[in-house]
């Protein structure tokens, strides 16, 4: 946190401690540029590389080749973000579409919008959502506990990585297509944030956006002033012990002028 120097409004804002969560910044409405900003808000963050594509182009100097990555990210409790990049090595690009896809992190919203349901907690969806892309289309219904996340590899990532835990899933169209697939299911979850509901209805479907539990900054920073007190601990300790070396020394040149 120290050695990060921020460059935009909102990056600054939080080194200040103005914005101590994740929904804070997000609900500010500026531009999330800096992934320095989702490191502090979000350290348990987690990723997944979804896909990795190899791409060739012929060229008059020869064969040219680029890996197309792509990569999801969550902290598994209401923050889920997708990212996708290309570059001529795997290790950067993979660290790059990470980046990317903390740049576009997201807010969901949960609840247990199942009429089969009735515990009342944020396992599932609220409601019913869409999202397409291509020729993909994947639709999201809420299921009751202990269902899972009856949909493919994919999109069950993805669900997972937001903190879904029950949900049926349906799809259309080409779903081989891995990219099309990830950001249809992403799509279909970024319309919980921009869903409204009234009072009503989040008291009845128990409805929470963002994450349960409380993910703040100032954890880092009570670290940071720990390590800081233990060095300076450390530096008293030598500087109490230094005299005690240095005083035999001293007698002995007060012997030798004696003599």
């Amino acid at each position: 946190m120290v050695d990060w120097m921020p460059k935009t409004r909102l990056g600054k804002m939080v080194v200040d401690g103005k914005i101590t969560t994740m929904g804070d910044a997000l609900r500010t409405g500026l531009p999330l540029r800096e992934p320095e900003i989702v490191d502090i808000l979000l350290p348990d963050l987690e990723d997944e590389v979804l896909d990795v594509n190899m791409v060739q182009r012929m060229t008059d100097s020869g064969r040219k080749v680029r890996f197309a990555i792509t990569v999801v990210v969550g902290n598994q409790d209401g923050f889920v973000g997708l990212g996708r990049t290309k570059g001529r090595e795997v290790g950067p690009a993979i660290r790059t579409a990470i980046d990317v896809a903390k740049l576009d992190i997201i807010e969901v919203k949960r609840g247990c919008g199942s009429w089969e349901c009735g515990c009342l907690t944020p396992h599932s969806l609220p409601f019913e959502i869409e999202g397409h892309t291509g020729s993909v289309v994947v639709r999201l219904k809420p299921a009751p506990r202990g269902t899972g996340l009856a949909i493919g590899d994919i999109a069950k990532s993805v669900l997972k990585m937001a903190g879904v835990e029950d949900a049926w899933g349906f799809t259309k169209g080409h779903t081989k297509t891995t990219v099309n697939y990830s950001i249809a299911a992403f799509e279909a979850l970024r319309a919980t944030s921009q869903m409204r509901v009234t009072d009503e209805q989040r008291e009845r479907l128990k409805i929470v956006s963002g994450p349960v539990k409380m993910h703040t900054a100032p954890s880092i920073v009570v670290e940071e002033s720990v390590e800081t007190e233990k060095e300076a601990k450390a530096e008293e300790a030598m500087k109490v012990e230094a005299p005690k070396e240095a005083a035999p020394a001293a007698d002995a040149t007060v012997k030798k002028e004696e003599a």
